[in-house]
C-alpha cells in the first residue's frame, strides 16, 4: 500500500470515529449543562469550596468566578514549582527558576501548555500530575463553561443570567472529562503506553554513555492532554515518544481524543438553542476547513522535491517512522486547528508551506474545531460577524438566533478578533527588533522569523505546540510568551461574556422573508469565508515574510 493511500485510509477512519461518537456525546454534553440535578460528589466540592450552585450568575460574576478560579490556579501551580526541591517524589529535580514557573504556570491555566522545559529533565512525579495534570482537566473545563454560557446567551432572553459558573466547571470536569480520560488511560496502556510511578534508571550504554528513564503516569496525562486540548507532553518529544504514543492506532486515537469534543459541541449547541441544524451549519464550516487543511497539508508533505524525497516516499525529515507522512500530517493539522499543542513531528522540518499550514490553522483562531468550548465559542463569534457583514450587503439589520446584532454586540465580537493579531504581532515585532532574539534562533532568514513568529501564535491562540529551534527558555521569552497566553486567554472571554449578557437581555425577533437562514449551506459558505478572509488579511504579510517566503524559494 503506497503512503499516501494509507493516510487517505487514516483520515476516513478518524472521521468515521468521530462521526459515530458526534450525536451520543453531543446530546449527552446538552443534558450534562441544562441538568438541574446535582451529584453527590459535586456537592461536596460545592461545599468545599463555598459556592452555591443553584445561583444564576449575570456575565460580570460569570466572569468574576472564571477570573478569579483561574488566579488561584496560577498562583497554586507557581508555588508547586518553586517548591518543588522539597516535595517528596520529585525524583531529585530542584525547583523550576521564577520566570520559567511563571511562564509554565500561565501556560497550563490557559489551557495552552507550552513547554519552555523538558519534562522528564525538570519535574517530578509530585508537580506532573498534582500540578500540570490537574490543570488539564479543569482548564479545558473552564473552556468548555465560557462556551456553554455564550450558548444560553443564545438561548435565553428576557434575562441576563448565563448559568453558575462553578457548577458549569465542576459537571464538566466531573461528568465529562474525567469519565472520558478514564476509558482514553485505558486504552492507551493496553497499547503500550507506559503508566507508574517509577523513579529514574538507566536503561543502556551508548556511545560510552549511559542513557536514562524515567516514568510517570504518563497515559493518565497523555489522556487528559489530548481529550482537554492541552498539549504539555511528559516527556520533551511529547506525542512522538514512543511512551506516549506507542504506535499508528494511537497516534489516530490521540487525534481522535483531540477533535471529538470540539466537533461534539456543536450538536451540544444545536441542542441548547433548539435547532440541531443551526449545530450542523456550524459543523459543516468546522469541517470543511479541517478537511481542506489537512488535504493542503498530504499534498505539501508528500510533494517529491528530489531524489531523496522520491526515496523516502515524502519529506520524512523530523517524522516518525511509525506514523509516516499520513499519519504526521494529520496529527499537525489536528493540533494546530485546535488549542492543543501535543506534537507527533518536529514542526520545524516540515515543508515551508507546511509550517505556513501549522501557522495559519492557529492564526485563524483555532476553531475548526478548535479547543474545548474556545472553539465553539470562537466559530460563534465569527458567526455574529459573518451575520453582521451578510446584513450590510443587503441593508438590513443583521440577526441570528433570533437575536439582533446591533453595535453593542458588534463591538464586543469586533473586539475579540482583534485581541490576539495584536498580541502575536507586536509581542513578534519586538522580539525580532531585540538583539538577544539571535541567540535564541536555531535558523536566520525566512525560517528563523518563522520561528519566532509561530512562538507567539501558539502562545497568543493558546496552543501550546513548537516550531522547534528556537530557545524560548530566556528571561524574555518566558516573560513575553506568558503575558500573552493569559492575555490571548482570559481577555477573549471578557468580550464572548459580556456579549453572551447583551443576547440574554433581548427579546427574541420573529423570523421573516427576509431574515437569513443561517442553516443553509450557503450561510455555511459566508461562515468559511469570513474566517479565511478575516485571518488572510490580519496575517499575510508576517506569514510572507516566513513560511511563504520559504516554501515559494525551496
Amino acid at each position: 500500500m503506497s503512503p499516501v493511500v494509507a493516510g487517505v485510509l487514516q483520515f476516513a477512519a478518524l472521521a468515521v470515529a468521530l462521526g459515530l461518537a458526534y450525536r451520543p456525546l453531543g446530546d449527552y454534553m446538552a443534558r450534562v449543562y441544562s441538568s438541574d440535578k446535582h451529584l453527590r460528589v459535586e456537592k461536596w466540592i460545592y461545599r468545599a469550596v463555598g459556592a452555591n450552585p443553584t445561583t444564576e450568575m449575570r456575565w460580570p460574576a460569570y466572569l468574576r468566578g472564571v477570573l478569579a478560579f483561574s488566579l488561584v490556579s496560577i498562583l497554586f501551580l507557581y508555588l508547586m514549582q518553586r517548591l518543588q526541591g522539597s516535595l517528596p517524589g520529585s525524583l531529585g529535580f530542584v525547583s523550576i527558576p521564577a520566570d520559567q514557573a511563571f511562564n509554565t504556570a500561565a501556560s497550563f491555566v490557559a489551557n495552552t501548555n507550552w513547554q519552555s522545559y523538558s519534562g522528564e529533565q525538570a519535574m517530578g512525579h509530585v508537580v506532573q500530575t498534582g500540578g500540570l495534570a490537574v490543570q488539564n482537566f479543569v482548564s479545558a473545563a473552564v473552556g468548555i463553561a465560557v462556551a456553554v454560557a455564550l450558548v444560553r446567551g443564545f438561548a435565553r432572553s428576557r434575562t441576563g443570567e448565563l448559568g453558575n459558573f462553578w457548577a458549569d466547571l465542576v459537571r464538566g470536569t466531573v461528568r465529562i472529562l474525567l469519565p472520558v480520560s478514564v476509558l482514553g488511560a485505558i486504552v492507551l496502556v493496553a497499547c503500550g503506553a507506559i503508566q507508574n510511578f517509577s523513579g529514574i534508571h538507566e536503561v543502556g550504554q551508548f556511545m560510552g554513555g549511559s542513557q536514562q528513564w524515567n516514568g510517570g503516569a504518563v497515559a493518565s496525562q497523555e489522556a487528559i492532554k489530548e481529550l482537554g486540548t492541552n498539549g504539555g507532553g511528559y516527556f520533551n518529544a511529547n506525542s512522538a515518544h514512543p511512551f506516549e504514543n506507542p504506535n499508528g492506532f494511537t497516534n489516530l486515537f490521540e487525534v481522535f481524543l483531540i477533535l471529538v469534543i470540539p466537533f461534539a459541541l456543536t450538536r451540544t449547541f444545536g441542542r441548547m438553542v433548539g435547532s440541531v441544524k443551526q449545530g450542523y451549519a456550524i459543523l459543516a464550516t468546522m469541517v470543511t476547513i479541517w478537511v481542506g487543511f489537512t488535504a493542503l497539508m498530504m499534498w505539501t508533505e508528500f510533494h517529491h522535491g528530489g531524489p531523496a524525497f522520491d526515496l523516502a516516499g515524502g519529506a520524512m525529515e523530523g517524522k516518525e517512522n511509525r506514523f509516516g507522512i499520513g499519519g504526521s500530517s494529520i496529527f499537525a493539522v489536528a493540533t494546530t486547528l485546535t488549542s492543543t499543542g501535543a506534537v507527533d513531528a518536529f514542526h520545524s522540518s516540515l515543508t515551508g508551506f507546511g509550517g505556513g499550514i501549522t501557522m495559519l490553522g492557529m492564526q485563524l483562531g483555532e476553531i475548526a474545531p478548535g479547543g474545548t468550548g474556545s472553539g465553539l465559542y470562537g466559530m460563534l463569534i465569527m458567526a455574529v460577524i459573518a451575520v453582521f457583514i451578510a446584513g450590510l450587503m443587503v441593508g438590513r439589520t443583521p440577526e441570528y438566533l433570533g437575536k439582533k446584532i446591533g453595535t453593542r454586540e458588534i463591538k464586543f465580537a469586533a473586539c475579540y478578533i482583534l485581541v490576539t493579531p495584536a498580541l502575536v504581532l507586536i509581542f513578534t515585532a519586538i522580539a525580532m527588533a531585540m538583539p538577544s532574539t539571535l541567540t535564541s534562533m536555531t535558523n536566520t532568514g525566512a525560517h528563523g522569523f518563522s520561528e519566532v513568529l509561530y512562538a507567539y501564535t501558539s502562545g497568543a491562540n493558546n496552543n501550546g505546540s513548537a516550531f522547534a529551534g528556537l530557545n524560548a527558555n530566556t528571561p524574555w521569552f518566558n516573560t513575553s510568551i506568558g503575558l500573552a497566553m493569559l492575555l490571548g486567554r482570559f481577555v477573549p472571554m471578557v468580550f464572548v461574556l459580556a456579549l453572551a449578557g447583551s443576547l440574554a437581555e433581548q427579546t427574541p425577533i420573529p423570523e421573516t422573508a427576509g431574515t437569513l437562514r443561517t442553516n443553509k449551506p450557503l450561510f455555511t459558505g459566508l461562515l468559511v469565508g469570513t474566517v479565511m478572509i478575516v485571518a488572510g488579511l490580519t496575517y499575510f504579510p508576517a506569514l510572507a515574510l516566513g513560511p511563504l517566503a520559504e516554501g515559494l524559494a525551496s
